[in-house]
């Protein structure tokens, strides 16, 4: 852009156009001023075409585009759009519904690119009760089918929690396009709405319509975190008939899914064939190698994306060190640790940290790993403590334990999982009462502790149990199947591990209590239902406990089935009376 323009040979055309190739605000300023030489400053068209270069196109300076819209002598509809769009995509949206709302005492009436503006706005500061006016509003001027506003609409509810209003959104549009599936499909995900996600989403192949890259990310996503592979290789399927582009973003989902679903060897090869990996694909991998307790090859894998030059960040080292914790490298993982700020200038985070209290535990040096959390830079979490806690059962620390029983009462007196933690502990050392006072005080606070559940995918549904469910329509059958594995580990010698059962009742009672924990209904579940060659595939949400893991051992030699079981923290594939984790987990 030059300096010696002369403003009486431009046009009005030639100006517009002029405006449109600005590519810095320098430029803007430079055509701004030939405009007022001219004589220009107060043309609808020019001003319009300032604002929406400052606002939209070069983005960063919508205060300057503000600052020619307060000079601009009775500003339209399109200026007002355009001003409250560049502050709806700024980091200052408040200031887009200011605008709305003054715009309104100025008596010029908004359209639906107003309102979908608007709306953006709101969306980023999460305003519910404003967007409920706004849909009012929406309502009295009969906008109430206009895709984009809608769309908007439903976006905000789902961002406030409001799924419901949404949906009911959805169901009465006339005309939906693939934003309008994609936001409600991604709002049930961030709602933790999982479930009615995959309906909706199996809806709408019956509806035929089709799926673009970022819904199909979403829906592998969820099949990944319920752990549903048949439907995730569906998806799969899908994305190669439609001939849909596997990006990183839908690749990384995928790779993610299979992981996640126990079918590493499905994730490495959507890896591989990925053109483009960034540092989130690398990750992905590197994290799937991790929970299935392949540490080796997580090592591996992560000097291969160094020498591609791809520079890992802070997941990818939470992949790695978690990798190490649950393979015992303890090493490598202090190495690694050590090599994060100094070499890559990434700074040790509360997840970091916890990995390495996490290995230090596993390896068995409890001592280590409570000076490491006692002289981080950082304040340990209840998680640090609970991980150093579980240790101090495991290895015989009782007066530690003891004592961090305290801290760690008195730091989240209202977690769950602290009173069953604390109790394992009194149990293992026969503190009955100490385990009685514990549930007194848990129902004087009124803490809830987190139930265990296990699930199933058979033909594309996910069958969920409790402990001791009989809720399944075929409960029946499974309890009876559950008597036949009883009576078949007796016959194989097994002698159950009832210290895991925080109730001071016999030990018969106690077998009992764990014949019915959620895993062993989901296995039996599997064993009735699936055939022979087929594995059993398990999700659970919380920890698989000793006895249920020596018992899903024997099952697999038993019955010589392949059981693959994803808990909260890792995968265990149980083969031949064996697990992958050989009792390190």
């Amino acid at each position: 852009m030059t300096s010696n323009i002369k403003p009486l040979a431009l046009d009005k055309s030639l100006l517009v156009s002029l405006i449109k190739k600005c590519t810095t605000s320098r430029d803007l300023k430079l055509i701004q001023a030939h405009i007022i030489r001219a004589g220009l400053a107060h043309d609808t068209i020019l001003a319009s075409s300032l604002i929406q270069a400052a606002a939209i196109t070069l983005r960063r300076h919508v205060a300057y585009a503000h600052c020619i819209f307060s000079w601009t002598h009775q500003p339209n509809v399109f200026m007002w759009n355009t001003i409250i769009r560049g502050y709806a995509l700024s980091d200052s949206p408040t200031k887009a519904v200011t605008l709305y709302k003054h715009m309104h005492l100025c008596g010029i009436s908004s359209n639906s690119f107003t309102l979908a503006f608007v709306l953006k706005a709101l969306c980023k500061l999460s305003r519910l009760e404003e967007g409920r006016m706004l849909h009012c509003q929406i309502l009295k001027k009969g906008l109430c089918f206009e895709t984009p506003v809608i769309n908007g609409l439903m976006r905000l509810y789902c961002i406030c929690g409001c799924v419901k209003f949404a949906r009911y959104l959805l169901d009465e549009m006339r005309d939906k396009d693939m934003a309008s599936w994609s936001i409600l499909i991604s709002g049930y995900v961030e709602n933790d709405m999982k479930s009615e996600a995959l309906a909706l989403f199996k809806y709408m192949q019956v509806e035929g319509v089709d799926t673009d890259e970022f819904t199909l990310a979403s829906v592998a996503r969820i099949c990944g975190h319920l752990g549903a592979l048949d439907l995730g290789r569906w998806v799969h399927s899908y994305i190669d008939l439609k001939s849909i582009n596997i990006d990183v973003v839908l690749g990384t989902s995928l790779v993610d899914m299979y992981s996640k679903c126990g079918s590493l060897d499905d994730a490495l090869i959507v890896f591989q064939k990925m053109v483009k990996r960034d540092v989130a694909a690398w990750s992905a991998m590197i994290g799937g190698y991790a929970i299935h307790g392949y540490g080796q090859k997580a090592l591996e894998l992560f000097d291969s994306m160094r020498k591609a030059d791809v520079y890992p960040n802070s997941v990818t080292f939470t992949s790695v060190l978690f990798a190490c914790s649950h393979s015992g490298l303890l090493d490598e993982g202090c190495k690694l640790f050590d090599s994060m700020q100094v070499e890559y200038g990434c700074v040790p985070e509360l997840e970091h940290y916890g990995c390495m209290v996490d290995l230090f535990c596993r390896s068995g040096h409890v001592n280590r790993a409570n000076e490491f959390i006692r002289t981080m830079p950082i304040k340990a979490n209840a998680i640090l403590w609970r991980t150093l806690l579980t240790a101090c059962k495991t290895y015989g620390y009782k007066e530690l334990g003891e004592r961090i029983i305290r801290d760690l009462l008195e730091l989240e007196p209202l977690g769950g999982d602290n009173y069953v933690l604390a109790s394992n502990l009194y149990a293992s050392l026969g503190k009955w009462s100490s385990v009685s006072n514990l549930r007194n005080l848990m129902k004087d606070k009124q803490v809830k502790k987190e139930h265990g559940w296990s699930s199933i995918e058979l033909d594309f549904t996910v069958h969920r149990f409790g402990m001791g469910d009989e809720s399944h329509p075929d409960s029946d059958k499974i309890h009876e199947m559950l008597d036949r594995i009883a009576r078949k580990l007796k016959q194989v010698g097994h002698i159950a591990t009832t210290s895991e059962v925080l109730h001071d009742i016999d030990d018969e009672e106690k077998e009992n209590a764990l014949g019915f924990h959620s895993e062993r209904l989901a296995v039996a579940y599997g064993l009735l239902q699936l055939p022979k060659n087929s594995p059993i595939r398990v999700v659970k949400n919380l920890r698989v406990c000793r006895d249920c893991h020596m018992v899903l051992k024997l099952i697999s030699r038993i019955y010589k089935r392949v059981i693959i079981v994803r808990d909260r923290v890792r995968f265990h594939h149980f083969q031949e009376g064996k697990c992958s984790c050989n009792d390190y987990w």
